[in-house]
This record gives structure tokens, sequence and C-alpha cells, in this order.
């Protein structure tokens, strides 16, 4: 190649680069990393028409709208108010009779309906965005055989404020237990069937004292009850791990109780009775005064057990992080569950703790599809995930209420999301091992920290607080599964 040609060569690689760096600097695609779906609303199998096929998958949808995915649901809140409500079924029936937009505003207009531009009906979604499920306030077949009663004259109107905003998430949680209980009400195990009527009369009391909140957190636990929790196939073990977390919650309560904090009961008088009930819930047979330490890191078939759950771990990816993230920083259910804080040292029971991890662990089942084991190791690398940001604000300033560590996760100001690593570690020490070898483990722990920690009556209560995470993270990794009722629509 001569010295002419190298130039020219030469000159047309410098043109092709300038060309390629001017593009990718100067088109908006390449100067913003925002990337966003256009999606129809009304066009539920996103064909991108509406027409009779639309229609079939409404009635689907209207039929149980809560085993449809996110998206579809987003599709039907055609006036875009967060609400599923009659005004989206005549707008969508409109629509659809007529396939066309601009005809469809025309015709409503002639009869004084409003209606909205055919431009409103399109919607851009951003894949970092969370699709928030609307708010389901229609009338629905399965109030008539609800348990709920209360629902078929509950007022609900799409509104936004607080009280009323609550009360339409109750209507909607409400009418999501009573579809899912109706599908699961003939195959009810007793044990199942007694568990549930308890937590009705107690809904019915919340609402005969209209106390819409704590009514709304014992629905959307009816509500994951029956569409994801069966004891079928478990053994008494553990279903008795929640008998036993039960009558720990009595004993922090008791007359015993009460003397041994105030000085006048010694230590062992409240093992004894914490070791009666193991044997008696769980047929354990544990003196907890001399329990031994828990087992050794150090022993090759510990540490193996160990690397296998790091494997676990590993597959974790930046995406299910982002996809955890997002659930937890917008979806409305885990929202409200996660809000229910108490100032420091008030929630002895360990109330406030479970609902928001049970929607935790559902969700990361979803990101990976059915697997427990992977699901606790994404829960695992997320309690870990650093705030940073949440420290660098003055204590004065936080409410005492708010887990400083993590706003990822369930917790009081003094737990931080400690009784979360409690619920998912032992939890998946029962998949691991077994749910006997699982609470063995956690005792021996917590009998060891006991000793390490004062053994004084502040560090007892600690020992029955994380006794009960651990006990609750047992029984619903043990018990939950997400296929159950309804499986797990792709986006979902």
């Amino acid at each position: 190649m001569n010295g002419k040609k190298l130039r020219i060569f030469l000159y047309g690689i410098l043109i092709a680069v300038s060309a390629t760096a001017t593009t990718y600097y100067t088109l908006p695609v390449h100067r913003i990393g925002m990337h966003s779906e256009l999606i129809m609303l009304g066009d539920l199998n996103g064909d991108h028409a509406w027409d009779e096929k639309d229609v079939v998958l409404l009635h689907r949808f209207l039929a149980n709208p809560y085993a449809r995915p996110r998206l579809e649901a987003l599709k039907v809140d055609a006036n875009r108010n967060g609400f599923i409500d009659d005004e989206d079924i005549r707008i969508l029936e409109r629509l659809y009779a007529v396939g066309d937009p601009y005809k469809a505003r025309t015709d409503a207009i002639v009869t004084r309906l409003s209606f909205p531009y055919p431009r409103e009906f399109f919607l851009y979604l951003p894949s970092s965005e969370y699709t928030q499920r609307p708010t389901m306030i229609l009338d629905h077949p399965a109030l008539v055989r609800s348990p709920l009663p209360f629902l078929r004259t509950m007022a609900r109107e799409p509104r936004t404020l607080y009280r009323d905003r609550l009360q339409a998430e109750v209507y909607d949680e409400g009418l999501r237990f009573s579809i899912a209980y109706g599908l699961r009400r003939a195959n009810l195990l007793p044990v199942e069937r007694e568990y549930v009527l308890r937590k009705l009369k107690r809904c019915e009391a919340l609402w005969s004292e209209h106390d819409l909140f704590p009514l709304l957190m014992m629905l959307i636990e009816l509500s994951e009850d029956a569409e994801t929790l069966t004891v079928k196939g478990q053994t008494h073990f553990v279903a008795g791990t929640l008998i036993f977390r039960d009558h720990l919650r009595e004993l922090q309560e008791s007359p015993l109780y009460r003397e041994y904090s105030a000085g006048r009961q010694p230590t062992s008088a409240v093992f004894r009775k914490m070791s009666d009930l193991l044997r008696r819930d769980l047929g354990l047979e544990m003196n907890l005064e001399t329990l031994a330490p828990p087992r050794d890191m150090l022993k090759l078939r510990n540490y193996s057990d160990r690397a296998v759950w790091q494997y676990f771990k590993s597959t974790t990816t930046r995406q299910d992080f982002m996809k955890l993230s997002l659930f937890a920083q917008h979806d409305r259910r885990y929202l409200r569950a996660v809000a229910r804080t108490t100032p420091k040292h008030a929630d002895m029971p360990l109330e406030n703790h479970n609902l928001p991890m049970v929607l935790l662990y559902r969700e990361a089942m979803r990101i990976k599809p059915g697997d427990k084991r992977a699901a606790v190791g994404l829960l695992d690398e997320a309690v870990r995930i650093p705030f940073a940001w949440v420290k660098s604000i003055p204590r004065t300033q936080l409410p005492s209420s708010i887990a400083l560590e993590n706003f990822l996760l369930p917790g009081n100001k003094e737990d931080g999301p400690d009784k979360s690593r409690h619920w998912n570690v032992f939890g998946g020490i029962a998949i691991y091992k077994s749910p006997e070898e699982s609470v063995r483990l956690a005792l021996a722990r917590e009998v060891k920290d006991y000793r390490e920690e004062g053994r004084n009556p502040a560090v007892m209560s600690e020992f029955i607080r994380d006794t009960m995470a651990n006990l609750n993270g047992v029984y619903h990794i043990m018990t939950i599964n997400p296929h159950l009722l309804y499986g797990l629509p792709a986006d979902e």
C-alpha cells in the first residue's frame, strides 16, 4: 500500500470513528441509561389491538384478579387512578366494542360520558420501575360466600384520603383472601381450619372497632396463608414451632417472668419452663441450663454445609438485587406491613416482624423461581446491603422506630436487620438439615449468647425474641409454597 492509499485508509478510519462517537454521544438513547417499554392500557394479550380476545382476558381477570400478573392488572386500570373500579370496566367495554379509541371517545362524548383521549391509553413503563398492582374495589361474586361478611356492606370509593385509602385496601385484601379461601376451603386440614377461624374472629373484632390498619395486616396474613401456606406433608414438629412460639409469648406475660424480671425468681425457673414447653410442643428433650455450645464450624462436615450455602448465595445476581429492592421500596402491601414499627423495646412479642419477612421471602421465591435455597441465599445477601446514606443522617433526626441499618428490611430501632437474619438463617438451616436440627442449633446459639452477654433479664428477653424469630423462619420457609394456588406469573 503506497503512502496516498495509506492516508486515505487512515482518514477513512478516523471519519468512521468520529461518526460513531458523534452518534453514540449525541443520540438520547446513549446519553441516558433509561430503558422503557411502551404498553397499551386495555391490551391484555399484548397484540397491539383492542378486540374480542381482550374481552375474554378481561373476564378471566375479573374472575380472580390476584391470580393474574401485575402488568395485566395495570392494563385494566384504564383511568389510571390506581384502582380497579366501575369506570375502568365501562371504558374498556366501550373500547373493545369498536377497537378504535377515537371512535369510542366520540361515541362516549355523545352520550355525555367521560372517556380518555387515545394517547392516554399508551404508557411508558421504565424497566427500572416497579409495577404496582392497582387496588381492586369492584363487587365480586366471591363476596356471597366470603367468611368476612363486613366486606359486603363496606363503602369503597377511589379516594386518596389516608383513611379512605386504607379502607379500600382492606376491601381489596379481604376480597383477595375470600377468593383464595373459596378455592381451598374444601381441602383444608382441621388444624388449618381452626387457625383460619381464630384469625377471622380477630378480623371481625377489628372491623367492629374500625381499627383499619391492624385489620389490613391481619387480612394480608390470611391472604398469604391461603395462597402459599400448607402444613400438608409437613411433620408435627413443623406445626409445633408456632405453638411453641405462642407459648413463649405467653411466658413473657406470665407471673413467673414478671417475678424473674424483678429478681424474685432464678434463671433456672425460666429455663425449666422453656424446657417443659419444648418437650410438650415439639417433643424435644433439652435442658437449656446445661445445653452444650453450637456446632464447631472448624469441623469438615459443618464447613462443607456452609460451602453449599455459599454456593446458593453466589447465584444472586445484580438483577436479583434490583428486583428485590424495587419490591421492598415500592410494593404497596410490603410497605404497609413494614410500616408497622413501634418505639424502642415496645415489640417484645416480635409481632411487627414476621409478615414483612413472609412477603420478602415470597418475592425472593418468585425471583429465584421456586428454589428455596436460592431464595434464602438472596435474602441472606440482601440483609447485608449497606445503606450508608441512612447512617449519615444524625440519629436525632431519625424516628426512634426505624431500623437504622437497612431500610429494605423490617425491624424496630433496637433490632435493625438482626431479627431478619435470624428468620432467614434458621429457616434456611431447616431446609439444608431439618427443622429439628435448626431449632436445636438455634437454641444452642441463644443459650451461648445468654451466657456470654450478661445472664440478666434484658439478655433473657432477647434470647426469647431471637428464638421467636428463628421459629417463625423455620415454620414459614418450610410451609410456604408460592405455587400452591396460582403459580408464579412471569412478571408477578
